[in-house]
């Protein structure tokens, strides 16, 4: 085997247009308040993962991936976040095996993926 090997994603970073707005969302995804709050960078720990808030995308015009969440009740963080301001952009489905997804959309149309396994 060559190359290196990965130790999965630790870091996902979000472009925001409105930080406040944001952070609330990503509070109530991520169930815990940001380690690093400035104006210019929103940064959270969750288990083991860096998840960053980049206001306009920073120099760079950073667009967002779409990361699956792995949640243990789906429904009920889809209402967390919704009622926090995101907007549900695909209902919580079955997609085999009882492994139920659903994607929402922040307040500035970044797709975030909730993944609920059986």
């Amino acid at each position: 085997m060559t190359g290196s090997s990965t130790q999965g994603i630790k870091t996902v970073l979000h472009p925001v247009s409105d930080l406040e707005k944001a952070k609330a969302v990503y509070t109530a995804l991520l169930g815990l308040p940001p380690q690093h709050d400035a104006p210019y960078y929103v940064g959270y720990e969750a288990e083991g993962q860096h998840i960053g808030l980049v206001p306009g995308g920073g120099p760079q015009g950073m667009t967002s991936p779409v990361a699956y969440w792995h949640v243990p009740d789906i429904e009920a963080k889809l209402a967390e976040v919704t009622a926090a301001g995101a907007t549900v952009k695909e209902p919580a489905h079955d997609v085999g095996g009882g492994r139920l997804v659903a994607t929402v959309t922040d307040p500035d149309g970044n797709v975030l993926g909730l993944l609920q396994d059986p």
